[in-house]
């Protein structure tokens, strides 16, 4: 099996990035007091041809949206602005959180908390401007070709989602960083180790 290598995939979130009808009442108030920003929309896709060919095999998606939703459950999802060229999450970079995420047919969705950080203020600021972003996944994982297309394999690791200014459409853009191969046991506790392994049996 190939190397792992950092994956990253761009995609624009739905209607400018906010979709407040998927809101809570809570949330709605929180909104509307300017307490909070939240957004809601596409996050990944699977079984589609990205621009550069590369695919993610349903199964695969849908058990790392599995794993990753124990990550959201706990409040620990946290995502940075911009992709940083590393497989870790910088706490000190942190402007958001992923709340909820789950599957709509090829679609990953997912609703996201700006955070009262720096880095989250700015995001905010950007939001508020109007600005169009795009998020974006970080995952770990090997690749192999197949039928001329770039199969994403099973031993693929979700990270975290960032947001980016690159998208504009989804699955347009595409960012592989070939220098950079972690180990997966460097970058999740042994908490989510115990969590993947009763997920595979389960």
């Amino acid at each position: 099996m190939a190397k792992k290598r950092l994956l990253r995939e761009y995609y624009e979130l739905c209607d400018g990035g906010v979709c407040h009808d998927l809101l809570t009442e809570r949330e709605k108030k929180l909104a509307k007091e300017g307490k909070a920003t939240f957004l809601t929309g596409v996050m990944q896709k699977c079984d589609t041809v990205n621009g550069n060919g590369r695919i993610y095999p349903r199964s695969i998606l849908e058990k790392e949206i599995k794993n990753y939703k124990k990550i959201v459950d706990e409040r620990r999802a946290l995502g940075e602005l911009d992709h940083p060229d590393d497989s870790v999450i910088n706490l000190k970079n942190a402007s958001h959180m992923v709340i909820d995420i789950w599957m709509d047919g090829d679609s990953v969705m997912g609703k996201v908390q700006v955070l009262g950080t720096p880095a989250g203020q700015v995001l905010k600021a950007l939001v508020d401007a109007g600005v169009k972003l795009g998020i974006s996944s970080r995952g770990l994982g090997s690749t192999k070709e197949k039928d001329g297309k770039t199969m994403v394999e099973d031993d693929f690791q979700l990270i975290c989602f960032d947001f980016v200014s690159e998208a504009s459409t989804p699955g347009a853009y595409l960012d592989i960083s070939e220098g950079l191969e972690r180990q997966l046991n460097n970058v999740v506790t042994k908490s989510d180790r115990i969590n993947r392994a009763l997920n595979e049996l389960f």
